[in-house]
């Protein structure tokens, strides 16, 4: 069944190019897959398929997006490099890149981490936590790198699984996850909790929100400000480097707490208010900052078989240690 979205631009989106507009909208989908949309007439202005990504875009304009229908596929395996940190016959720890979605959904049905799996592992993964995710215990969004953990076999999926979703009576027994978030803005303390209930945007379905009145999961973020800079070039403006720890682990959980106290994560498509604007004044290698500066650096968990705690780290990406070095040579 296609689905027909309405997209009218606002102040924020003014000048735009239409496909960054649109990337922002719909931050699951890729530039590609979105140009994709376009190419195919699946974008509408005055009743007419409008094809123009480089459009820029004017406050006021109303375009409306029919969603090509879902198209069922067989995941294949493909030889995807991965950057392997630990693996044994049970488990495979893997430090994922920016840009790469984890399994298969609409807009990526491969070129994913699951393919690059099935390539790496071969046949032994499959039906492990389903058809469509082998493996697969827990994910990192798209344009987040950092740690993740895959189970090799069944035992290893479900003693895993059980340690991300334990029970929050529990919760000293969930595995550790810690992120570096880089954001514009201070907290209001060097070390906070913030607990709230996550669930669906009422009105954005791309989008996490905390939820006021029913529905949604208890959702418990442990930040520390790590360093903070004050730029001499933007008036007022501070960028943080948080440390983020999980007490939960729900869907965009950093992003939704971040925004929560106004340290929207920079280059957030989806949740950086008004990120357009505060990128005037700002050095280039932020200015050009295209995705959510957030990575997970750090991961602990239980082996399922030998039952001893596993502890691994990675060093942040290059492109959000040019802005901290950036940041440190300018402040």
């Amino acid at each position: 069944m296609t689905h027909k979205i309405s997209i009218c631009v606002d102040s924020s989106e003014q000048g735009l190019r239409l496909d960054r507009v649109l990337v922002s909208r719909f931050a699951t989908e890729s530039r590609s897959r979105i140009q994709q949309w376009l190419e195919q007439g699946c974008l509408v202005r005055d009743e007419t398929p409008f094809y123009q990504a480089s459009y820029k875009v004017k406050e006021g304009e109303q375009y409306f997006l029919t969603m090509p229908e879902v198209v069922d596929t067989h995941i294949i395996a493909q030889d995807i490099p991965l950057d392997i940190i630990y693996e044994d016959s049970d488990v495979l720890v893997l430090n994922k890149p920016v840009g790469l979605v984890v399994h298969p959904a609409p807009g990526h049905y491969d070129n994913t981490l699951v393919n690059a799996l099935l390539a790496h592992c071969g046949d032994s993964l499959s039906g492990i936590g389903g058809v469509k995710r082998p493996g697969i215990v827990h994910r990192l969004d798209k344009d987040t790198s950092g740690l993740m953990v895959v189970a090799k076999n069944d035992h290893a999926h479900n003693f895993l699984s059980a340690q991300f979703h334990p029970d929050l009576a529990n919760e000293e027994k969930m595995l550790s996850r810690r992120y570096k978030a880089l954001v514009f803005g201070k907290p209001a303390r060097k070390k906070l909790t913030l607990e709230g209930i996550i669930g669906r945007h009422p009105r954005n379905r791309q989008k996490m929100a905390l939820i006021i009145n029913g529905g949604g999961k208890k959702a418990i973020t442990h930040l520390t400000i790590d360093s903070n800079w004050e730029l001499p070039s933007v008036s007022a403006t501070t960028i943080s480097l948080l440390d983020c720890h999980l007490g939960t682990g729900r869907t965009h959980q950093i992003r939704v707490h971040c925004q929560s106290i106004l340290c929207h994560i920079i280059g957030d498509p989806l949740y950086g208010k008004n990120q357009y604007q505060r990128l005037k004044g700002m050095p280039e290698c932020i200015q050009n900052f295209d995705r959510q500066a957030l990575h997970a650096y750090r991961l602990s968990f239980i082996h399922p078989t030998t039952n001893e705690l596993c502890d691994f780290s990675c060093d942040l990406p290059k492109d959000m240690q040019a802005i901290i070095d950036t940041l440190n040579a300018e402040c």
